[in-house]
């Protein structure tokens, strides 16, 4: 499998830049985002993207209002959510919108990679399918 492609999304800083180093060591493919709205210009620009790591509370466009627009725009796109023990409802919130899973802060790393590698295959192998759907109907449509 290629290494999954993440955007990570937090507005603090020296957290997001650290959790990216951290991640890159491990082979993950990592672009950064401060904000909701800088979360879906990324996302835009980087379609292939297979998880977002997003916290729930962040000002202006929280994580639960991020997840929303990402889900609408995205749908196969994997979101973990990461959330301090003030903001648990959210996650939970989170996962009844379509977030894939959440991790409480400060997160164990190994546990966010087992989550991201797992998000990444649930995402890549719901892609095949839908491929697979497309070339037997393009089969079936010309009598093959």
């Amino acid at each position: 499998m290629n290494a999954p492609f993440v955007l990570l999304v937090d507005d603090e800083v020296p957290f997001v830049e650290t959790m990216t180093k951290r991640l890159t060591k491990r082979n993950l493919r990592v672009i950064m985002a401060f904000s909701g709205q800088e979360a879906l210009e990324k996302l835009d620009k980087n379609r292939n993207l297979d998880v977002i790591i997003l916290d729930v509370k962040m000002p202006g466009m929280d994580g639960i209002q991020t997840l929303g627009e990402i889900k609408k725009v995205h749908p196969l796109v994997e979101i973990i959510m990461l959330t301090g023990h003030a903001t648990v409802e959210s996650a939970i919130d989170g996962m009844r919108a379509g977030a894939y899973d959440y991790l409480m802060k400060p997160c164990d790393l190994e546990q966010l990679m087992l989550k991201v590698e797992e998000a990444t295959k649930k995402k890549r192998d719901h892609e095949e399918k839908i491929k697979e759907a497309q070339v037997k109907e393009a089969l079936s449509t010309h009598g093959l």
